[in-house]
């Protein structure tokens, strides 16, 4: 098995996303759903689904998955400009990087962050929470909660 990259757990987080807005469901339902198996599925091919237009490769694992629809839509909630899902897929993968513990697999760190309670906080486009520096994000999951901005 090959070594999964940076790049593969970007292209799994932008997926997700994609994922995610295409059901209008919360990601942290889609991680749920898609299980341990297809999650590091993703991962273990995500240089070869990265060469398909997203959408396509979203609408792929929607039909193998099963995925169904939900009601949570936070891209129609947001009243500010909303982030492409590269961008957010980004800040995810860059959080997943930066929990990880030493021997975690990517794949557990994934879903380990989706599943916490920290996703639907990047996920709420109305506040600016997502943007925040990486290192900021770090250590609120770390600390389980929106850390207070001292720079005051």
């Amino acid at each position: 098995m090959r070594e999964i990259t940076g790049n593969d757990l970007f292209f799994a987080c932008s997926l997700i996303e994609q994922i995610g807005r295409m059901l209008r469901e919360k990601r942290s339902t889609v991680v749920a759903d898609l299980g341990k198996e297809a999650v590091d599925h993703l991962l273990d091919y995500a240089d070869v689904f990265h060469c398909e237009p997203i959408a396509k490769v979203a609408e792929e694992f929607i039909e193998e998955y099963d995925l169904k629809p939900g009601a949570f839509d936070n891209v129609a909630a947001a009243r500010y400009r909303v982030p492409d899902v590269f961008t957010f897929g980004k800040v995810c993968s860059r959080l997943v990087e930066d929990v990880a513990e030493e021997g975690e697999s990517f794949g557990d760190a994934l879903r380990r962050v989706y599943t916490s309670w920290i996703i639907d906080h990047l996920s709420d486009y109305n506040s600016d929470f997502y943007y925040q520096p990486r290192d900021y994000l770090a250590a609120c999951y770390a600390a389980g909660t929106v850390l207070d901005d001292d720079s005051d």
